[in-house]
């Protein structure tokens, strides 16, 4: 984390600790999302996770590994099961590839491909290279306020290349973690929550482990990512985000 970053992260926090209740004056709308969209990277991370995918004919359990790097690098491989172990994505900037160890075959997907479904679940391959920049794309309102929560509205920016018309967030105060994503379309219609759970401390840092898509124009479907180990600021380097790499070879 940055120095400034770091300062008025803390600044917050004694806030909270006091018992003062912060008004929107006292708070850095785009420095505070940009926390909650890099809870699970940081400068560098690690993680085990499992995601399960529930649509309305299969279910889909998968385990799997990720590295990542800043905002720009990350890469992620499936360990389980074994039908499909092997199967990665690889994202740089702002191009993501597949590997189907199968067939051999490194994919990039193309940007016509971008708002397609990740791994068949309810995350979309644009989530992987947009997530991240949400502070950049976006401008950012306080909505409303209590003790236990902030409600911001982010409204992309006139040139910005995004595919929501509209993100609400719920964010905690006394954790610093997000609660709730509402994303809206276009047409100011909700199409999707992002739900979060099981807020624990992992390397000196509180997140919610666990994370529930919500597609809600199909309501009987749903992904849920679970993760099970994370460790924070390891010893990756650039060229470890390869297309080597992504095969399993360096």
């Amino acid at each position: 984390m940055k120095f400034t970053t770091l300062i008025k992260v803390l600044f917050l926090v004694a806030l909270f600790l006091s018992g003062s209740i912060v008004s929107s004056a006292a708070i850095d709308l785009r420095e505070l999302i940009r926390t909650v969209e890099q809870q699970y990277t940081g400068q560098s991370a690690i993680s085990e996770m499992e995601m399960t995918v529930v649509t309305g004919h299969w279910k889909r359990h998968l385990q799997m590994e990720s590295w990542s790097l800043g905002r720009e690098r990350f890469l992620v491989r499936i360990l389980a099961p074994v039908k499909e172990k092997g199967v990665a994505t690889l994202k740089v900037e702002n191009e993501v590839w597949n590997y189907l160890p199968k067939v051999d075959r490194v994919i990039r997907i193309p940007p016509s491909m971008m708002g397609g479904a990740w791994m068949g679940s309810h995350i979309t391959n644009d989530d992987l290279v947009k997530a991240n920049h949400i502070d950049q794309d976006y401008d950012f309102t306080l909505l409303d306020e209590n003790r236990e929560s902030w409600w911001i509205e982010g409204i992309p920016k006139p040139d910005a290349a995004v595919i929501w018309g509209k993100i609400i967030y719920q964010v905690g105060k006394k954790q610093l973690v997000p609660l709730q994503i509402d994303y809206f379309d276009e047409a100011d219609i909700l199409v999707r929550q992002i739900l979060f759970a099981d807020v624990q401390t992992v390397s000196g840092r509180t997140i919610p482990l666990k994370m529930t898509v919500l597609p809600l124009e199909k309501p009987q479907e749903k992904t849920v990512m679970h993760y099970r180990k994370l460790q924070f600021d390891v010893d990756l380097r650039e060229d470890f985000f390869s297309l080597g790499n992504l095969k399993g070879r360096r």
